[in-house]
This record gives structure tokens, C-alpha cells and sequence, in this order.
């Protein structure tokens, strides 16, 4: 394979996933990692790519990146909904309890399922202990509101228009009141030595108030975000206890993981 060839496959591949490593791609193409490099130095300098630590990420994924919900939401929904399915088993049925369930689009699939779940429950039994559902976000409080078997409690903050969850001081102080057994948290980058990162400061500060608050955090990300930092860090590796992503996390990742104590759901 010519040079120029791989290069334009390695763009696709950085295009179609928003992150390539240096490894995956010395492997995929069987070239050494200097080669690699050199690849996409090249891309880079074209304006095609851009280089980090260990790979290569699309030349506008920047670490204040964000797209909307509406954007997101189309994105990778095979994916998500397998996420998803993944994370509604842990939420133990016609039992009672609470669940904390973050902004973001993967946890929007997840509160959907939910909520058909608890109406059939429901249907089938004619009554069951209720769950405690707990969000900020406003599209999943629509979701479960008015769901029999479900007590839908809403935290209060300044609606973020691009995120559509509620942030602020108020917000941070609500979570930090609560003790839900069991949170799914969104994330937009999981990473070795970063941990788990948000572009905004304000959502960060809520996140880490989720993170702090419950009995158990399990972390809903799709592989797009393994590998990747963004610009505030709200957690440690240390501070999960389960992460259910799409694919395995590269080398460097898993063993971080791992070292960590956390469990790897592949959905």
C-alpha cells in the first residue's frame, strides 16, 4: 500500500471514530509506530488530523468541543442502545431504591427503556414498590415523568441550552444531599492518567457532586470516548466502580482499569 493510500485510510478512520491510536493503527496497517508517527505528522500538517498523546484526533476536536443533544443524538445509536440495555439490567426489578441518572444521550436511551420497563412491571403485577429516579436533565425527567412505579425527583440549576441539564451552585449543593444507590454518569472522555473529563467547568462540578454522592458509579460511554480528554476533569479512574462502553479500551487504557478496580462491561 502506497503511502499517500494509507494516510487518506487513516483520515477516514480518524473521521469515522474521532480518535485513532498510534498502536491500533501500527497494527491494522502492520507498520512500525515510527511510520505511524510520520503518517500523521503528514496528516497533521494538512490540516486533516490532529496529533495527542498516542494517536490522533479529528482536526476540530478540541478539549472545549461540544456538541448539542440534538446533534448528539443521532450519533452511534446501535451503540447506545446496547449501552443501555446493559445498564437497565442493573437496576434491580420491582425492588425499591434510587437511581441518579446524569444528563446525555446515552443516559436518555437508558431512562427510556426504564420507563417502558416500570409501565409493564407495573401492568403485569397491578402495583410494585416505587423507584426513586433522580436527574437534572431535562429531557430525561420528561421521560420518566408520570411513569407508574416511578417518583421522579428533579434537581434545580440554570438550564445549560446546548446540554439541556440543569448546573449551577444550587444544583451541586442538591446532589451533594443525596445518597442514590446507584449513578449512571455520561462522560465525554475517559483516560489513563486523566480519568473522566467534561468541557464545561459548570457541568464538571455537578458530575463530580454525582460522583461523590452515590453508593455505587457506573459510567455509560461509548467507545468514541475512551481515550480521550477534555478540558475539566471531574473523576479518577478509582472513584468508579463500573464502566459499560461498546468496545474493549485500548492497552494502556484496560490496564488502568484494572489497576483501578473497576469492571469493563463490553455491551
Amino acid at each position: 500500500m502506497f503511502a499517500e493510500e494509507r494516510q487518506q485510510k487513516i483520515a477516514e478512520l480518524v473521521a469515522g471514530s474521532g480518535r485513532v491510536s498510534v498502536t491500533h493503527l501500527a497494527e491494522r496497517f502492520r507498520i512500525t509506530t515510527e511510520t505511524v508517527r510520520r503518517d500523521l505528522a503528514t496528516l497533521e500538517t494538512a490540516g486533516t488530523v490532529r496529533r495527542v498523546h498516542g494517536g490522533a484526533v479529528a482536526a476540530d476536536r478540541f478539549s472545549t468541543t461540544e456538541e448539542s443533544v440534538t446533534e448528539r443524538a443521532i450519533q452511534r445509536p446501535d451503540q447506545k442502545i446496547r449501552i443501555a440495555e446493559a445498564a437497565l439490567a442493573l437496576i434491580p426489578r420491582n425492588k425499591p431504591g434510587s437511581v441518579l441518572i446524569d444528563g446525555g444521550t446515552t443516559t436518555e436511551v437508558l431512562a427510556d427503556m426504564l420507563s417502558r420497563r416500570a409501565a409493564v412491571e407495573v401492568s403485569d403485577s397491578g402495583s410494585r414498590p416505587e423507584l426513586v429516579a433522580i436527574t437534572h436533565a431535562v429531557p430525561i425527567a420528561s421521560k420518566l415523568s408520570n411513569i407508574p412505579g416511578i417518583a421522579l425527583q428533579i434537581l434545580g440549576g440554570r438550564v445549560r441550552g446546548i446540554t439541556q441539564v440543569a448546573v449551577g451552585q444550587v444544583t451541586v449543593d442538591a446532589a451533594a444531599k443525596l445518597r442514590p444507590d446507584l449513578a449512571f454518569v455520561g462522560t465525554n472522555g475517559i483516560h489513563a492518567s486523566f480519568g473522566l473529563s467534561t468541557p464545561d467547568p459548570e457541568e464538571a462540578a455537578v458530575k463530580a457532586a454525582f460522583v461523590q454522592s452515590a453508593r455505587r458509579i457506573v459510567v455509560l460511554a461509548d467507545s468514541s470516548k475512551l481515550d480521550t480528554e477534555t478540558l475539566v476533569q471531574f473523576a479518577f479512574l478509582k472513584d468508579l466502580d463500573t464502566l459499560i462502553t461498546d468496545s474493549e479500551p485500548g492497552t494502556e487504557l484496560a490496564a488502568a482499569l484494572e489497576e483501578a478496580g473497576v469492571d469493563v462491561v463490553i455491551a
